[in-house]
């Protein structure tokens, strides 16, 4: 790999939790990044519970998935069919900052003394712990403790449990809770990658008020009209306590002050309970009274049953999607992190997806990508389906708006965005956005993995097969049969996955993947036609569809333009990729990278450079369609001239070199995807989790090292493990069963976990598993 980053990481090597120990402010960014706890629907950033007093070194942040604001996107020359309208990940009112005041000193680790510190991200519990032993004021020492979580069951409810106990003395304690409205977006950069591009402050509150320990704020974006309310309610273990509440308007404040005397080695707890809806999820005049039942329920069960209710939901998640890594501590721990992050960031409303950037930082406005189906969805097709299918019916909900922006560019059929929440294209820059049309394939990819992992012909009926059928229309619509390449059909001015390659003729990925989605459109025409006679003609009805347009789309695939150049015995690229001039990336500086915030995007297209895989990711998805030759000869021609810019990039190599046998190079590409963040090799973290590349890290396990392929209806394996792993362990689904794969460098055993019986296959050898049965075999090396 080109660059493999020496940075150290700050976290000791604990196998189920992120651990700081000792308070390092010059970090805070970043690890305001790692410290969030979210449940898919909200996002609380991990600030510090009593703030931080630089605010260019911390943004605290509540998220909640789908909910935005528009802006719009200005061009000093703008064209037709240009975005116009985008959308951004808002930030909402805050309730995680206190102020606590200790006999009239207020604190923070900035004065005093810090006798301890601990924070801690505990992934079996699904809670933010922090822990302090604070001296201040002549050596009076303080104890206290802070627990927040996102209800992972409850996905509208969070708390913070604060318990304080004075070590030396007994004095009076003052704690000052917040509802802050003045929540802000981070505004645009230099790093094209970061910043919403909404105003400063979106909002306009239209109700507020408090009553004693409750408390509720209602505000509205100015631009797309929706409402969101957050209320709170704080439950005290103290008998006497004085509490003092006010609404302070022209600063959308809703405050409470509480106080108590507290006396030497007693312990004194407050919870705060906070609610949010929003109007994407109910009617606005629903979001107070639904607010008020989430907070009245949360008070009726207490902090320690919504603690057991987190560990009993991630009991039931880590059964099915832990992966175990033995050789390397920080492995371990850094896939685990993948994965409860990857947990933490997924909508499963069928109104929100996953962010680039999940719900812990900005970075892409908080958009939905590709990123969701090609890297992030393989892992909950395969350990959690029902979230996979909850996230697919995203996609088909942006249908209507993928149909709207279709018939904009003048096409049939439908076009998703290439970035967007609500449906909207939102990436201004169209080369690297609209352009990139194999996002179409990429979702119905995602459909076909999970229709042969699930058998749902429910969801097919459904949704699925509308979204294919769709897509197929658009595709069939954008290219044509080209006389000059033989009559073949051929798509031209498009960008495939690679973003330093821009609008260029027949992009191999793009052909492919086309050619892979009409032919599978093809196959659920007559699956549906043989299997429901009812769904089928609804369908039919709806779209208009009829045997000559599926013949129409047969044809195009057989007669698909499939690039290959017989003298360098490679997949190009594209039309013009191989006779540019090849860049030989060591001459480029280190601090030139990534070249797109340092190189003028003409001066990257004109040369063979790729930012990520792009030929070899398409021989990855279909590696059904490729021979061992195949995947040799273009990963050692396109290795040499990627980047890796992309975090999305690491993994597919990690996976390919594995087959290839290069198990110390997969072992170090793996490495660098699996510790992307917490030990922020990229040094943008601070900007949010890298989503994506986490997905890829369960790849690279499963697919890559465990040598897992789906295809023709048969799961197989092809396991072997690099140096630095003895030994690895993963839980998969498929149709109707789990099976659990054991490798280590000489021997692979696969159990049937759940489920009749099942066909696998291990080094091509076909074999059958009866329920509770394992298999052993060996490993040759």
């Amino acid at each position: 790999m080109r660059r493999l980053s020496k940075r150290q990481a700050i976290f000791l090597p604990d196998e189920w939790n992120i651990i700081e120990e000792g308070f390092h402010p010059e970090k805070n960014f970043m690890l305001e990044t790692i410290f969030t706890v979210a449940n898919g629907y909200l996002g609380l950033r991990g600030n510090l519970d009593e703030d931080f007093p630089d605010k260019s070194q911390s943004f605290k942040a509540t998220y909640i998935n789908g909910f935005y604001e528009e802006y719009d996107i200005t061009y000093p020359e703008g064209g037709y069919g240009f975005a116009k309208r985008g959308e951004a990940m808002v930030n909402v009112a805050d309730v995680k900052t206190f102020e606590i005041i200790i006999d009239g000193e207020k604190f923070t680790l900035f004065n005093g003394k810090i006798n301890k510190y601990v924070r801690k991200l505990d992934m079996r519990n699904g809670r933010l712990v922090r822990e302090i032993i604070w001296e201040f004021n002549s050596s009076k020492k303080i104890y206290i403790i802070f627990e927040r979580l996102a209800c992972l069951k409850r996905q509208h409810l969070g708390a913070i449990n604060i318990r304080i106990k004075p070590l030396n003395f007994s004095g009076r304690i003052k704690i000052v809770s917040k509802i802050d409205g003045n929540s802000s977006n981070l505004l645009e950069t230099e790093d094209v990658r970061v910043g919403s591009g909404i105003e400063k402050f979106p909002f306009e509150t239209i109700k507020a008020y408090c009553d004693k320990l409750n408390g509720f704020l209602m505000q509205k974006t100015k631009k797309s009209r929706l409402s969101y309310g957050c209320m709170v309610d704080h439950g005290l273990s103290i008998k006497e306590f004085f509490c003092k509440s006010f609404v302070d308007k022209e600063k959308n404040l809703v405050t409470f002050e509480i106080e108590f005397d507290a006396k030497q080695n007693m312990e004194y707890s407050l919870t705060k309970y906070f609610s949010y809806f929003t109007q994407r999820d109910v009617e606005e005049d629903l979001i107070e009274e639904l607010c008020a039942a989430e907070i009245l329920e949360a008070k009726k069960i207490g902090f320690e049953n919504l603690l057991k209710e987190q560990r009993e939901f991630l009991e039931t998640f880590w059964e099915n999607a832990d992966v175990v890594v033995k050789g390397d501590p920080k492995i371990q721990q850094a896939i685990r992190f993948s994965l409860f992050s990857l947990l933490q960031s997924t909508g499963r409303n069928g109104i929100s997806n996953i962010a680039a950037k999940g719900l812990t930082g900005e970075g892409y406005g908080g958009h939905y990508f590709w990123d969701s189906e090609i890297y992030i969805m393989p892992f909950f097709i395969y350990t959690h389906p029902e979230i996979a299918r909850m996230l697919l019916i995203h996609r088909y909900n942006l249908l209507d708006a993928a149909r709207q922006r279709a018939e904009e560019l003048h096409h049939r059929g439908a076009l998703y965005p290439w970035r967007t929440i609500a449906g909207k294209e939102c990436s201004a820059y169209f080369p690297a956005g609209t352009a990139q049309y194999h996002i179409n394939a990429d979702i119905v990819y995602a459909i076909k993995k999970y229709f042969e992992a699930t058998d749902d012909l429910d969801f097919i009926k459904n949704y699925g097969a509308e979204i294919v059928f769709e897509s197929a229309r658009f595709y069939a619509d954008l290219g044509h049969f080209s006389e000059e390449k033989d009559g073949k059909f051929c798509i031209f001015c498009v960008t495939g996955p690679d973003e330093y390659t821009a609008l260029v003729d027949n992009n191999a990925y793009t052909n492919y993947m086309v050619q892979m989605n009409l032919e599978f459109a093809a196959r659920l025409y007559s699956l549906l036609k043989e299997t429901d006679k009812e769904a089928f003609e609804r369908l039919c009805n709806k779209l208009k569809l009829s045997d000559e347009e599926i013949e129409l789309w047969k044809k195009i695939a057989n007669n698909m333009y499939l690039p290959y150049n017989a003298k360098l015995k490679i997949i190009p690229q594209d039309d013009s990729f191989i006779y540019k001039k090849r860049f030989d990336l060591s001459k480029i500086p280190e601090d030139q990278f990534p070249l797109l915030l340092h190189w003028h995007y003409l001066d990257i297209y004109r040369y063979q450079i790729c930012k990520q895989p792009d030929v070899l990711l398409l021989i990855y998805l279909l590696r059904e369609k490729f021979s061992y030759e195949d995947l040799k000869n273009n990963y050692e021609y396109y290795e040499p001239i990627t980047t890796h810019d992309s975090s999305l990039s690491s993994a597919i190599f990690s996976i390919l070199a594995v087959e290839l046998n290069l198990l110390e190079k997969a072992y170090e590409y793996f490495r660098y995807t699996a510790r992307m963040d917490l030990d922020d090799l990229n040094d943008n973290t601070k900007d949010g989790i890298h989503a994506a590349c986490m997905g890829g890290a369960w790849q690279a396990v499963v697919f890559g090292f465990g040598g897992m392929r789906t295809g023709n209806g048969l799961l197989s394996f092809s396991p072997r493990l690099p140096k630095n792993i003895d030994y690895i362990s993963f839980k998969v689904k498929y149709k109707g069963c789990t099976i659990k794969g054991e490798i280590t460098k000489n021997k692979a055993i696969y159990t049937l976990l759940a489920g009749e019986a099942i066909l696998l296959s291990h080094y091509s050898q076909t074999f059958e598993l009866k329920s509770g049965q394992a298999k052993e075999f060996v490993i040759e090396t």
